[in-house]
């Protein structure tokens, strides 16, 4: 029977009025009565003690009201335990004002509380301190003989360790036909998300919060607020139902959000915490990482032997690591393997997962290398590929629910135009620019973590969806809408999906591309448990037709109830609840993965991603003119919302490829471009035509809704496309990200 349906329609998001009118309020933005600024004060030092704090001068200024360091703090038990949040990695989290003792450039040492934001920044720099610097180290590729593994940890299960060694890797290599060896380097990347780092905490009195934060992550940071503070996790709420952007940098709970509650308790008074953006350059990072590449092949293009070795780094507190080395064998099958990650610490913050974490540094490696190879066996990019295509998971040995790789590969090569590609470098040209056709594959897990949703149907025929999770930008209000209306049978206008609220059934933090397989997937459950509800309660009704009627005899549509074999019959929803005296009928729910029938498979999104470039001969400015990126995630629930993540993540693999780099300075210990004007992005003049590819891909294994995530799939293939577009154009392979105009002169 053909219902109407939402889910599969592109239905323009639904609070985008309120963002584009300057309606929807964010963290930083919510009028609070009697409120306390806070301003953070930044270490110049990177490293050593601080002897002397003198804040005689900012206490005498008009408005201020307190100024908090490691000398006055409150006494916190969290200071003398360990605690972690569910994305700590191993190791001692860092916990602000703990003691005298400087980690890393731009700490936060101390904290200018004043009755208003400008008065506390001008204080801050009325602040004396007097340090004692200790030698430190910064530099990656100075520091490689420290190079160890990372200890295990919490994080271990999202994040695992290379697969075991293969064969006889060594030997293998060293007697193949064709073989490529090359050595990769990829920069500090930041995130900057648009909205910056800020919390404002309203003291309710009796040790009760209300905090607006910027956050991937309601429960997460209301497990970390009460359990610093000693505080009941009901009188911790946490409020974030506009995100202006995050991209992994709200995963763990930041500094800012620690000192406003600190403050806010010590004060018993409301307290907001802006950083500024330079003050986001002191967290939230992609690691600098240095990727040693061995493949090899025989003469007709099997790969023989796979060898990918890395090393990154991390600060000198937490081990972070992310999954780097491992995607080698989960797309190319080759009996002879080699895989190592590796990490220096170093005295800086802890890096963290910035979108689609280890796979966007790890693909440009492992794709470049493709295609060096392809180059030296004389076979198309695109075939070395399909001859070494594989349905199986070669480093767990397990096949993957779905697979519609080829068919991105096909597709997207059709629509680019990859079969007009002279394959000698540096043979197209138009006018004064060479043209070059890059290509590369993607891959990144799809992910579905538990979650709980409560629906609840009103007596005005409006369904209620409750859950924590938080919409940081990829569409997650309109896509839920439409899934809670497709299985009630309502319209978008009849159901109201409430979120990024601590006090509603549970959500991890958004981030992997995993909400809508995880929140999504709760939703379903939750509309079959109520829908029995609400056909129980329709079969008690005089002379009801529903009487004998099963869940499979019946469905709904328009706000009705009908029987399948004679869809005349029917019931309202809201006769359904009058019948219940007017009480809203609702039921909670967990959604989950199906663990034990997944075991047996490999769960990932693909992706192939074509580029064209032009390369400038006289300056060696690199335009991307145009790319096409298809992908195979499963079911789509919004082609346009979809799009939009693809597109989003397509511009950030320009941006990874030819712009972004954070500049280190070895001798000073910290980032010399910490602010918008130097960290470069691309604008819209540096963006061609960009298209996206949706393979029909159906999985009716990997969980209820067919579904997997868009949000980090369509960045990971596109830096490694763009350099061997580059190469083709140039002649030139250039093994470090960012490429700049210099290096092809």
């Amino acid at each position: 029977m053909e219902l109407n349906k939402t889910v599969g329609k592109s239905i323009s998001r639904l609070e985008g009025k309120l963002k584009v009118t300057g309606a929807a309020k964010y963290a930083a933005e919510y009028k609070v009565d009697d409120l306390l600024h806070g301003y953070v004060v930044s270490s110049p030092v990177t490293k050593g003690k601080i002897t002397k704090i003198d804040t005689s001068r900012a206490m005498a200024i008009p408005g201020v009201i307190e100024v908090l360091s490691h000398e006055n703090r409150p006494k916190l038990a969290w200071f003398d335990l360990q605690y972690m949040d569910m994305d700590a990695p191993p190791g001692t989290v860092f916990k602000p004002l703990y003691d005298e003792n400087i980690l890393y450039n731009g700490q936060p040492i101390a904290l200018v509380v004043a009755r208003d934001f400008e008065t506390a920044r001008y204080a801050s720099a009325q602040i004396d301190f007097e340090f004692e610097e200790e030698i430190f180290q910064t530099c990656l590729e100075d520091n490689l003989d420290k190079a160890r593994p990372a200890k295990k940890g919490f994080a271990t299960a999202l994040k695992p360790p290379p697969p075991p060694p293969t064969g006889e890797f060594e030997t293998a290599f060293a007697n193949a036909a064709v073989k490529v060896e090359s050595e990769f380097q990829h920069g500090t990347e930041h995130h900057n998300p648009i909205e910056l780092f800020a919390t404002t905490t309203v003291y309710e009195g009796k040790g009760k919060l209300t905090i607006y934060d910027k956050t991937q992550g309601t429960i997460n940071n209301q497990l970390f607020v009460a359990n610093i503070f000693g505080l009941r996790y009901k009188n911790v709420r946490v409020l974030a139902p506009f995100v202006g952007g995050a991209f992994g940098s709200g995963l763990r709970p930041q500094y800012q959000l620690f000192l406003c509650v600190m403050a806010a308790l010590h004060l018993k008074q409301n307290v907001r915490v802006v950083l500024d953006r330079k003050q986001m350059f002191s967290f939230s990072h992609r690691p600098p990482a240095i990727q040693k590449m061995r493949f090899a092949s025989d003469m007709n293009g099997r790969l023989t032997a796979l060898g990918h070795e890395v090393v990154a780094e991390t600060s000198n507190f937490e081990d972070y690591t992310e999954p780097t080395a491992s995607w080698s064998h989960r797309l190319y099958p080759a009996p002879n393997t080699l895989f190592k990650h590796k990490i220096v610490p170093l005295d800086v913050y802890t890096p963290m997962d910035m979108r689609a974490p280890g796979g966007s540094t790890a693909l440009h490696a492992i794709e470049c290398t493709m295609d060096e190879l392809s180059y030296k066996l004389k076979i198309d990019p695109l075939e070395l590929r399909l001859i070494n295509y594989s349905d199986v998971d070669q480093a767990s040995k397990k096949p993957y629910t779905s697979k519609a790789l080829r068919e991105c590969y096909l597709q997207a090569a059709e629509k680019f135009g990859w079969k007009d590609r002279n394959p000698e470098p540096r043979s197209m040209k138009r006018g004064n620019k060479l043209v070059g056709y890059g290509m590369a594959t993607g891959i990144w897990d799809a992910y579905q973590f538990p979650a709980r949703v409560q629906l609840m149907m009103n007596s005005d025929g409006l369904l209620v969806v409750n859950n924590a999770t938080t919409d940081i930008g990829t569409g997650t209000l309109t896509v839920m809408t439409q899934i809670a209306a497709d299985e009630l049978g309502l319209s978008l206008e009849n159901v109201d999906f409430r979120y990024g609220d601590s006090k509603k059934p549970f959500s991890m933090f958004q981030g992997g591309s995993a909400i809508t397989s995880s929140t999504g997937v709760a939703i379903v459950v939750a509309a079959r448990a109520l829908r029995k509800k609400l056909l129980k309660k329709a079969a008690e009704m005089n002379s009801s037709p529903f009487k004998k009627a099963g869940d499979e005899d019946v469905f709904f549509e328009s706000g009705n109830m009908h029987l399948k074999k004679d869809p005349a019959v029917m019931i309202s929803l809201k006769d359904i609840i009058a019948f219940n005296k007017g009480i809203p009928i609702k039921t909670t729910n967990m959604g989950k993965p199906h663990m034990l029938k997944l075991r047996k498979y490999s769960l990932a999104t693909h992706s192939a991603s074509f580029v064209e470039v032009e390369v400038d001969q006289d300056v060696g400015t690199v335009t991307v003119t145009r790319a096409v990126t298809a992908v195979a995630a499963g079911k789509i629930i919004n082609p346009k919302t979809a799009r939009s993540q693809i597109l989003g993540s397509m511009i950030w693999g320009v941006s990874k490829a030819l712009h972004e780099e954070t500049i280190m300075d070895a001798k000073l210990g910290k980032y010399m471009n910490a602010n918008l004007g130097e960290y470069h992005i691309p604008v819209h003049a540096d963006i061609g035509e960009l298209d996206v590819i949706f393979a029909d891909e159906k999985d009716e294994l990997i969980n209820e809704l067919g579904t997997k995530g868009v949000g980090e799939i369509g960045l990971v293939g596109m830096p490694a496309a763009i350099s061997n577009a580059i190469f083709h154009a140039t002649g030139k392979r250039i093994y470090k990200l960012p490429i700049h105009f210099d290096e092809l002169i």
